[in-house]
């Protein structure tokens, strides 16, 4: 018996449009590192020039635009890109309303909405679990 392949319930675009606006983009000590690291610069220079405060969170910088300040027609920084940007879509307010993997696939061409429910859920604890790991 053959075994059926199932669709994946996302599958990236690399369209941008996450890139965009909703709240920024924020980052952990350990991104900031990273992405210092891969821009070949010292932390507190990337801090100064790619960061701003948003309360006790720090966040990258966004353009005019409203585009993360490393977006270009592409990810500038996609090899260390922040666990918040390696999450997407699978993210914790999923799990709090299913609800919200809809409202988001309205602005996310990756993301498919002919799925049911539960399988939207247990995709993501599973993604969220694996996040943790590689962390």
């Amino acid at each position: 018996m053959a075994s059926e392949t199932v669709a994946p319930i996302f599958e990236c675009t690399l369209c941008g449009d996450c890139c965009k606006g909703y709240g920024g983009t924020v980052i952990s000590d350990t991104d900031a590192q990273r992405i210092a690291e891969y821009l070949d610069i010292p932390l507190e220079l990337f801090l100064k020039e790619y960061c701003i405060r948003s309360g006790s969170r720090r966040m990258l910088n966004q353009q005019a635009s409203g585009y993360c300040t490393f977006w270009d027609k592409k990810c500038k920084i996609h090899p260390v890109k922040p666990n918040m940007c390696r999450a997407w879509p699978f993210i914790k307010s999923i799990l709090i309303d299913v609800a919200n993997w809809r409202i988001m696939a309205g602005s996310c061409p990756g993301m498919r909405t002919d799925v049911e429910e539960e399988r939207i859920c247990q995709e993501t604890r599973r993604s969220i679990k694996r996040q943790l790991r590689e962390r």
